[in-house]
């Protein structure tokens, strides 16, 4: 279908996302918010695509929210709509697996929504950072708590009490993204791995998924045993059974996504 604010295409069974405001540098504004949420949740709900890359342009993945919007509202105002809550977790509540491909900027709301993605491939070119402290605010959409299970508190009070960024190489270092990429390389390398994800089982990618979140949810032990939980339901898989005699007969499995 036709958005204003992002534009959505399919590669074998990988969906891409770009946002697409560049006079704005990719502000997220409500239109965008809402076009993304929309187009993820059907990504998501299509059993056809089994990864899902989010990215922007080479200047800027997003480079925050739309301040223009928000900065006439009141405490009543932001309080009684439960402002940036519901369209804004739609990333983080996916059960597909999601890659940020970030170029240029991811400030603000553009870094807080690719740390809701489940890992991000970031080119030499990215900056990152929680801006808002600048503005008289602090972050409100997970930057002050996905950012410190990320990076630590340290690096994560530096970047939300200074207002500074860091660059891709400090991100990949400090944990924040998977890999740094050329800019030039940066879909074609996030669209590989994007690709390889989607190419494994789908219920075992979403369990696999689940398990690795609940790792910032709960204890060591209480972890330990849902992951054993969650191993031993993968045998009721027909995929498990295929992907163990694939290996057994050295052969590539044929997945039937169930």
């Amino acid at each position: 279908m036709a958005y204003e604010y992002i534009a959505t295409e399919t590669r074998d069974r990988v969906a891409i996302v770009t946002l697409n405001r560049p006079q704005a540098l990719n502000a997220l504004c409500a239109g965008l918010i809402a076009e993304l949420g929309e187009a993820l949740k059907a990504f998501d709900a299509d059993p056809s695509i089994g990864c899902i890359v989010i990215t922007g342009s080479e200047k800027a993945f997003a480079a925050g929210a739309d301040i223009k919007e928000m900065k006439d509202k009141t405490y009543q105002d932001v309080e009684a709509e439960d402002f940036i809550t519901d369209d804004w977790e739609v990333t983080a509540n996916l059960r597909t697996p999601t890659i940020a491909a970030v170029s240029g900027f991811a400030l603000g709301g553009g870094c807080e929504v690719a740390m809701m993605t489940d890992m991000i491939i970031a080119s030499e070119t990215a900056k990152f950072g929680q801006p808002e402290i600048t503005i008289g605010t602090i972050p409100g959409s997970g930057g002050t708590q996905r950012l410190t299970r990320a990076v630590g508190k340290s690096l994560a009070m530096y970047m939300c009490l200074t207002g500074e960024f860091i660059d891709a190489e400090t991100a990949l270092r400090a944990g924040l993204v998977a890999k740094v990429v050329p800019a030039g390389d940066l879909m074609e390398e996030t669209l590989r791995i994007a690709g390889k994800v989607a190419g494994m089982s789908q219920p075992v990618t979403r369990v696999c998924k689940e398990a690795v979140n609940v790792a910032y949810e709960t204890t060591l032990a209480e972890g330990v045993r849902f992951e054993r939980r969650v191993f031993h339901a993968t045998f009721a898989f027909d995929d498990r059974k295929e992907g163990m005699e694939a290996f057994a007969a050295k052969r590539k499995p044929d997945w039937k996504h169930r």
